[in-house]
């Protein structure tokens, strides 16, 4: 089995997850003016957590980017569809010389172990590109993400205990009937540097850059944990008042939009289910 380092620890398959390139002469120029965050401090070789807005300021992708070189960068989506990301993109490119691709030919993989060489926001690029890994690790542990032509085998319980790493830091994982709903703020992807309100022009630019000056986040994002069983649902209560909204889930684990200021240490429940708040990990930003 295909083992990233001599931990032994192996790679299992990832298959929610989808890469997308972009290249071309204005690649960088395009990105920069379509996504959230500033591409302008982004070397060769490094990457960082980003995405898509529409216009009224509303998350319709998260994801990592990855800037292989001045004219190629790589948009790794762990749960928006590829196809509409890109077909949505592609409706901007007007004389732009960029290529927007769904890349099926890549897949991605995880291992639970230390990158061999890629440290933080810095990737390990084979030559080609042929192989690339990402250092995905916080302050639970180590992670290692693959992106390559060979798909790794299947363990679902792997994959399972992946999204709730990415939960218990903060990485919202956003399905199909999240997207469009929320504001990087209201998802406080400020945490993982996600966003940036002092580059130019891009779609939501003014209300991300309106709420970060005016500081009007009345909403954020809390860590909420079941003692036993699945959170299921979608309304967080608190003695009975609807207060807030799962936005993501894995197993004992969910991450809500719940008000910033709001009762201390009050009752939560999700749907008559009891959970408790528990804080958020970091070493997840980039």
């Amino acid at each position: 089995m295909d083992k990233p380092d001599p931990s032994g620890a192996p790679l299992f398959g990832l298959p929610g997850q989808h890469v997308m390139s972009l290249e071309g002469r204005d690649a960088l120029a395009f990105a920069q003016a379509q996504t959230m965050n500033d591409l302008a401090a982004l070397g060769d070789g490094c990457w960082h957590w980003n995405g898509w807005l529409t216009p009224k300021g509303r998350v319709i992708a998260l994801f990592a980017l990855l800037r292989l070189d001045r004219e190629r960068l790589w948009l790794l989506l762990p749960d928006a569809d590829p196809q509409a990301v890109t077909d949505g993109l592609r409706r901007f490119v007007f004389r732009s010389k960029v290529k927007i691709e769904v890349r099926d030919d890549l897949h991605v993989a995880g291992a639970f172990a230390s990158p061999a060489t890629a440290r933080d926001a810095t990737a390990a690029i084979a030559p080609g590109g042929a192989q690339v890994e990402l250092d995905l690790g916080g302050d639970g542990g180590s992670r290692t993400l693959r992106i390559a032509a060979l798909p790794a085998p299947v363990d679902s319980d792997a994959a399972s205990r992946w999204l709730a790493f990415d939960l218990v830091h903060g990485l919202p994982r956003l399905e199909s009937a999240q997207t469009e709903q929320w504001t990087p703020q209201q998802l406080s992807l400020g945490r993982l540097k996600a966003y940036s309100v002092k580059k130019g022009c891009y779609p939501g630019q003014e209300i991300v850059s309106r709420t970060h000056f005016l500081g009007k986040a009345k909403r954020g994002l809390v860590l909420l944990e079941a003692d036993e069983g699945g959170i299921g649902g979608s309304e967080v209560q608190s003695d009975g008042q609807s207060i807030g909204k799962v936005a993501s889930r894995a197993g004992r684990f969910a991450l809500a939009v719940l008000p910033v200021e709001r009762e201390a240490d009050a009752p939560l429940d999700v749907e008559g289910m009891v959970v408790r708040e528990r804080s958020l990990q970091g070493g997840l930003a980039r």
